[in-house]
């Protein structure tokens, strides 16, 4: 639903530069952003359009498309610009098309063998050059942004590579997980053909590395991250992935504006996914999706058994060790299981495993099924994330949408959504745990199951608490104008090389 404009917003051009963007290509939370924040920032007037590589399966989802050839510095190949629009919007896309770089299939990041593509740091400073192009208007497009939002390492050194530049747009970086850096040999800098001046401790360099997130934490005018507790966590040595003290020097600078939900796609009163709709209001159908899936994952069939879903990547970083730690603790009393996600091989075997034992009661299914995510959150009673460490988080947002009260370790954007029961019944919305163990995540999850089987109308009062939430995308959309105004207040006042 569109929004109106305030008077006071004023309209200003932005490219936003992405790896992903959904339903193009998508790997995570990075995706979803990219797909969704654009829309509400047109929503909002402005005249913003998204740059990203033109992988294989991108391509393939994509309608008409103008082509632009450039001439790109240093770069042995022709690299083309195809012009298309995101799927059901008129957001511009422009994909940087370097057949050699990008027409591969699988992954934009990692090979078939399971390891990050050898080439990663050529592929995406192909990709930064072009987009500092197209920021400058040297691409022949007849366009040149205020604003350019740069996200996650691999558009780390677009703010890096415009620093160098006389006459520059604003430069954003928004860092969606610090953990992953874009790590590269320091001869890699000389090969590429990088700037000199961008080389050093103040620069690219990295413990005799090249960084490419570094060059947007250190380049960008201003610098955001996907959730208030995560900006300060990030800061600290525990969770600053040896950036922290970067990221200290340029506090004055970070921001932490909440991901939004994109409730076009995740809302059950309308979900295409699901068999039942149902609301705030109507709350009714959630029981007929339960249902469903359990005769579609071949479970029990038994509306009083609390269903706990879980979706991410089987990693440590998402307590998958903790939730198999008491997975079979779980399993033994009366509970259903249902479990959607990929990663760690050894992970996908023992939980396969374990299914195995209990074919009635535990369901997984290995890799990722966009369909099956909306059934899980809609069918769940009990969603859990017991992350080590959570940037934002999504999937939280979704459950309270669909009436699933989540179970989450207190870090990051878990922290900022989800409200402990023990606050009180008026304002609750799930169950929060502090300790990273096996111990603490069970005790969270009992509490759930407790509530869930003895008090059914404080439950519901707990489900409609978090379908009432509004994490919508239009409150985030209007923190990033205010953070691109500061962006351009700042422009060129610290952390700036001039033209050599």
């Amino acid at each position: 639903m569109s929004q109106k404009k305030s008077p006071h917003i004023k309209t200003r051009k932005i490219l936003f530069v992405t790896s992903e963007a959904h339903p193009l290509i998508k790997t995570g939370g990075l995706g979803d952003v990219s797909g969704a924040l654009p829309i509400a920032l047109k929503e909002l007037d402005q005249d913003i359009r998204i740059i990203l590589p033109a992988y294989r399966d991108a391509k393939s989802r994509i309608g008409p498309m103008k082509v632009t050839s450039l001439d790109i510095a240093q770069e042995p190949y022709t690299v083309r610009l195809l012009q298309t629009y995101l799927p059901n919007t008129k957001i511009p896309v422009w994909l940087v098309d370097s057949p050699p770089h990008f027409d591969r299939g699988g992954n934009p990041y990692i090979g078939p063998d399971g390891h990050d593509w050898p080439d990663n740091a050529a592929r995406f400073a192909t990709f930064a050059r072009v987009a500092a192009a197209v920021a400058l208007n040297q691409a022949g497009l007849d366009w040149q942004p205020d604003v350019v939002h740069c996200n996650d390492w691999q558009s780390g050194l677009v703010p890096a590579l415009l620093s160098t530049a006389t006459s520059r747009p604003a430069t954003v970086f928004t860092i969606h997980n610090l953990a992953y850096q874009g790590l590269f040999p320091a001869d890699q800098f000389q090969r590429l053909g990088l700037p000199e001046a961008l080389w050093g401790m103040d620069g690219l360099e990295f413990y005799g590395q090249l960084s490419y997130i570094k060059g947007g934490l250190k380049y960008a005018d201003t610098l955001s991250t996907v959730s208030p507790t995560y900006a300060k966590e990030i800061c600290t040595p525990e969770m600053g992935s040896g950036l922290d003290g970067v990221l200290r020097s340029r506090a004055d600078r970070l921001v932490g504006i909440l991901n939004g939900a994109d409730y076009n796609e995740w809302d059950p009163r309308h979900d295409t996914y699901l068999s039942h709709h149902y609301s705030l209001d109507a709350p009714q159908g959630k029981a007929g999706n339960k249902s469903a899936l359990q005769r579609e994952l071949g479970l029990q069939r038994d509306p009083r058994v609390p269903l706990i879903g879980f979706i991410g990547r089987l990693v440590e970083q998402k307590g998958v060790d903790l939730l198999m730690a008491v997975l079979g603790n779980l399993l033994q009393q009366t509970t259903q299981i249902v479990i959607l996600g990929s990663g760690n091989k050894d992970f996908e075997k023992a939980l396969t495993t374990l299914a195995a034992h209990y074919p009635r009661r535990c369901h997984v299914r290995i890799g990722f099924n966009e369909t099956l995510a909306h059934r899980i959150e809609a069918a769940a009673d009990i969603f859990v994330m017991p992350s080590r460490y959570e940037p934002c988080g999504l999937n939280q947002l979704y459950s309270l949408r669909y009436g699933t009260p989540p179970v989450v370790r207190r870090t990051g954007g878990l922290a900022d959504t989800v409200v402990d029961i023990s606050a009180g019944l008026d304002v609750a919305t799930g169950f929060v745990f502090d300790d990273p163990s096996p111990a603490a995540l069970l005790n969270a999850v009992q509490r759930a199951v407790t509530l869930y089987n003895d008090n059914p109308q404080a439950w519901l009062k707990l489900m409609r608490n978090g379908m009432a939430c509004d994490y919508g995308w239009p409150r985030s959309a209007k923190a990033y104008l205010e953070l691109y105004r500061q962006a351009l207040d700042h422009r060129g006042q610290a952390n700036s090389h001039k033209a050599v």
